[in-house]
C-alpha cells in the first residue's frame, strides 16, 4: 500500500480495505484492544477521519491529505509493529477514549469490563473511596470514578511518564475534583505487614507488571514496544503482586474489595498463597488471571493464620 499527497481519492470503505490488506500482508500480532486486522483498519481510518462507526459513512470520500496521513500511520504500524494506540495517540477502551503515549502500557485490562456491572455480587457496600495501584494511563481509576460517581479516587504509579499521562486523562474527562494522581512505588506506602494505613479503601484495583521471565522471552514485537518495566515481574511474575498481598489487609476497608490481575501468572499466585480465598470471576470479554479478594474473607483468613 503506497500513496502521497496527490493520491487518488478513497472512500471510507476502500481505504479500510486497503489498510486491512496491508495489515494482513504484514502478518501483525493483535491484542491491544483488537484481535484482528479488520478491526484495526477500521479503528485507524475512523480515528483520523472523525467519522462514526456506521455503515452510512462507507461511501464518503476522504480528503487526499487525510488519506496520506492514514497510509503513513498504517506503514508505521506494519513496519515497526507498534501497537496501534501508540500510532494514533489514543484508544477506545470500554467505549471511553484515553490518550496513549509510548512508554506507558496500552489500556486493555479485563478489569474495566468487570467494573461496568458494579462488581456484583462481590462488592457488598457503597464505594466512597477507590485506590488504583499501578495506574498507568489512568484508565481503570477513571472508569471507576465514572461507574461509582460518589467516590473519590487515588491513582498511584511509580513512573513519572504514566503519572503525567494519567493526569492528562483525568483532566480530559473532567474528573480533577475527584481523582488524585500520585507518583509513588505501590509498595512504598509507609506500611509494614500488620500496620494500618492512614486511609482505607472500599475498592482497590491493581493491574501491575505480571509477565514472568519465560513469557517475557516469548512476547511478540508489539508487546515489546511497551515499557519492560510495565510488563516484567521476575521469574514467576509476582515481584509486585506477592509483596502487595502482605499489606493488602491494611489498605482495605471492612467491606472492601480488591481486584487484581496477574494474567498467565495466576498458577504461581495460587501456589504462593494457597490459603488465600481468591475468587476467579468469569471475564465477559475474555482474558485471564483476574481475581478478587473480599476484605471480610481475607481478614478471617489472616486471623486464622495468626
Amino acid at each position: 500500500m503506497a500513496t502521497h499527497r496527490s493520491a487518488p481519492s478513497y472512500t471510507v470503505e476502500s481505504l479500510i480495505d486497503a489498510v486491512h490488506r496491508r495489515f494482513i500482508e504484514a502478518d501483525l500480532y493483535y491484542g491491544h484492544g483488537t484481535d484482528n486486522a479488520w478491526d484495526e483498519a477500521v479503528a485507524l481510518v475512523l480515528s483520523q477521519t472523525g467519522l462514526p462507526d456506521d455503515e452510512t459513512v462507507l461511501n464518503e470520500t476522504i480528503q487526499p491529505a487525510v488519506v496520506a496521513d492514514i497510509v503513513d500511520m498504517a506503514e508505521l504500524r506494519a513496519t515497526r509493529r507498534l501497537p496501534l494506540a501508540y500510532v494514533i495517540g489514543s484508544c477506545q477502551y470500554r467505549g471511553v477514549e484515553f490518550l496513549v503515549k509510548p512508554g506507558v502500557i496500552v489500556p486493555r485490562s479485563p478489569i474495566g469490563f468487570l467494573l461496568q456491572d458494579g462488581l456484583a455480587p462481590w462488592l457488598r457496600g457503597p464505594v466512597s473511596t477507590v485506590l488504583d495501584l499501578c495506574c498507568g494511563s489512568g484508565c481503570l481509576g477513571i472508569l471507576a470514578a465514572l461507574d461509582f460517581p460518589q467516590s473519590r479516587v487515588v491513582m498511584v504509579d511509580v513512573d513519572p511518564r504514566a503519572v503525567a499521562l494519567a493526569r492528562q486523562n483525568v483532566v480530559r474527562h473532567g474528573l480533577s475534583e475527584r481523582i488524585d494522581v500520585v507518583q509513588r512505588d505501590v509498595l512504598d506506602q509507609g506500611l509494614e505487614p500488620g500496620r494500618q494505613s492512614e486511609q482505607s479503601f472500599d475498592l482497590i484495583l491493581c493491574n501491575p507488571p505480571y509477565v514472568n521471565r519465560e513469557d517475557m522471552a516469548a512476547l511478540p514485537r508489539e508487546y515489546l514496544a511497551e515499557p519492560v518495566r510495565g510488563l516484567a515481574a521476575g521469574d514467576d511474575g509476582l515481584d509486585v503482586m506477592a509483596p502487595l498481598m502482605e499489606i493488602l489487609p491494611t489498605l482495605l476497608s471492612e467491606q472492601g474489595l480488591f481486584v487484581g490481575e496477574v494474567g498467565n501468572s495466576a498458577a504461581a499466585l495460587r501456589a504462593r498463597f494457597p490459603e488465600h480465598p481468591f475468587i476467579w470471576p468469569e471475564l465477559p470479554y475474555g482474558g485471564e488471571g483476574v481475581f478478587l479478594l473480599e476484605a471480610e474473607m481475607l481478614s478471617s483468613h489472616t486471623a486464622r493464620l495468626g
